[in-house]
C-alpha cells in the first residue's frame, strides 16, 4: 500500500530542545493511523511541521509522492491535506451553517467582477455548496444547530463541526489532533462513526493524534508510537499493547500486564 504522506527524518529544534528527532514514518493510503505517545514527545510538533504551520529545520514530507516541505497551510489544504485541532478554531460569531458554506475554495461569488456578470453560476454554486452544508449537518447530528453561532456550541459540538468542515472538501487525508479531548462519551461514538463513515464511503485517510486508548483501538491500523521526538513503535494496537519499550515511555518502567493510559 502507497504512503498518502510520507515524514521523511524531520527535525526541529527549539533552542537546545529537540522537540521532533529525525522522525520518519509513513501513513498508508487509505488507512485510519494513530500517533500516539506520552506528553512531550514531539507529535503536535510534527503535526504542525506536516500541515505547514511549522517549519522543519531538517527532513522532508512527502503528499501523495510529492515533496511538499516548506508548503502553507492553504497550499497543502488546497493539495488536499486538511488538519484539524485540540482547541477547535471555528468562526464563532458565524453560524454553524456559514462554517461549513465558507470551506470551500474558489467560489466564483468571492470575485467582485464574476458576482456582477455571473449572477446565475455564483447562485447555482451557492446552492449547491448550501446543499452539501445541510446534508454534512444532518450527517453530524447538527442540524438543529445550523443557525446557531457557532461559538455557542458545546466543545464536543465543535469537535463534530471541525470534521464536518473536512467533510465540505474532498480531502484526501486528514489530521485530527485530539478529537476526544473534552469530548463526552456520546459525541465520541459519533465522531468516531463519521470518521468510520468517510473512511468507508470516501475512502479519506486519516492520522489521528488521541490520548483515548478506547478511540485507538477501534479506528486505528496502524498505530504509531512517538517518545522523545522519535518513532519508537508502529503495528498492530494489540502488538503496541505488549511492547515494553511502548510500556516504559508511557509508565516509566516495564510493567507487563499493566494498561496503557
Amino acid at each position: 500500500m502507497s504512503a498518502i504522506v510520507a515524514v521523511d527524518r524531520i527535525t526541529k529544534r527549539y533552542g537546545g530542545l529537540t522537540a521532533v528527532d529525525g522522525c520518519a514514518f509513513e501513513v498508508p493510503r487509505g488507512s485510519i493511523t494513530g500517533l500516539i505517545g506520552p506528553n512531550g514527545a514531539g507529535k503536535t510538533t510534527l503535526f504542525n511541521i506536516i500541515a505547514g504551520v511549522t517549519r522543519a529545520d531538517q527532513g522532508r514530507i512527502l503528499l501523495d509522492g510529492k515533496d511538499v516541505t516548506g508548503k502553507k497551510p492553504h497550499e497543502l489544504f488546497g493539495q488536499g491535506l486538511v488538519r484539524t485541532f485540540q482547541i477547535p478554531k471555528e468562526w464563532a460569531r458565524m453560524t454553524v451553517l456559514e462554517n461549513l458554506m465558507v470551506v470551500p475554495r474558489h467560489q466564483t461569488g468571492e470575485r467582485v467582477l464574476a458576482a456582477w456578470f455571473r449572477p446565475g453560476r455564483v447562485r447555482r454554486e451557492e446552492q449547491a455548496i448550501y446543499r452539501r452544508a445541510e446534508e454534512t449537518l444532518e450527517i453530524l447530528g447538527l442540524a438543529s444547530s445550523r443557525l446557531a453561532l457557532a461559538g455557542t456550541l458545546s466543545g464536543g459540538q465543535k469537535k463534530l463541526l471541525e470534521l464536518g468542515r473536512t467533510m465540505m472538501v474532498d480531502a484526501k487525508v486528514v489530521l485530527l489532533d485530539e478529537p476526544g479531548a473534552g469530548v463526552n462519551r456520546t459525541l465520541l461514538a459519533e465522531l468516531a462513526r463519521n470518521v468510520e463513515r468517510l473512511h468507508d464511503e470516501r475512502g479519506t485517510s486519516f492520522c489521528i493524534i488521541e490520548h483515548d486508548m478506547d478511540l485507538i483501538t477501534r479506528l486505528c491500523d496502524p498505530v504509531i508510537v512517538m517518545a522523545e521526538g522519535r518513532v519508537l513503535a508502529e503495528g498492530k494496537m494489540a502488538d503496541i499493547k505488549e511492547n515494553d519499550l511502548v510500556r516504559e515511555a508511557y509508565l516509566g518502567a516495564p510493567a507487563p500486564g499493566a494498561a496503557l493510559p
